[in-house]
């Protein structure tokens, strides 16, 4: 007796379809599944009515499974995600630039003749620009290295040539005297 409550969950005298005798687990969850799927529980499920996304990645090998997962979820395997991360801190370091080119172009726009504390903030801008700008660079090769210690030689990048991009930077945005 104690072995048949186990069975039943502890439910002696729980409703049982006519003429089945003990219900079986998978006709319960077959019960619970078409009573959701008549509730219109199912209708608005992502990918309904489309085919089953079951791809094969020969080329894959041993981290099929691993790169099986990343695709489904919209990520990438990690060389590529440090990929996408060296060009975002790349095309930081270019926005950088252009608002400085805009606010040197405002200030100096017109012709008219700036006052000294006009120069002294233009500089403290440049300054400030300056060195985000390394810093984002040395960021992004950081990134490099790591890429290519990891990544196949195909994904690997070049280093940043810092001190050249920073002397471009020293031409194109002389400080001003103040």
């Amino acid at each position: 007796m104690a072995d048949e409550q186990q069975k039943d969950g502890g439910q002696q005298g729980a409703e049982r379809p006519a003429g089945r005798g003990r219900r079986v687990w998978r006709d319960l969850v077959e019960e619970i599944l078409g009573e959701a799927r008549d509730n219109g529980e199912f209708d608005n499920l992502p990918g309904k009515g489309k085919p089953l996304r079951l791809q094969d990645d020969v080329f894959s090998g041993d981290k099929a499974l691993a790169y099986h997962l990343l695709k489904n979820n919209d990520l990438a395997p990690p060389e590529i995600e440090r990929g996408k991360q060296i060009d975002a801190e790349i095309a930081r370091a270019e926005e950088i630039l252009a608002t400085l080119r805009r606010r040197r172009n405002a200030l100096l726009g017109g012709g008219r003749i700036l006052s000294a504390s006009d120069r002294r903030a233009y500089n403290l801008v440049r300054d400030n620009a300056e060195a985000s700008y390394r810093e984002v660079l040395r960021e992004a090769n950081s990134n490099v290295l790591s890429l290519n210690i990891t990544a196949p030689a195909i994904l690997h990048r070049p280093l940043i040539p810092i001190e050249k991009r920073m002397q471009a930077f020293a031409e194109e945005f002389p400080r001003l005297e103040e």
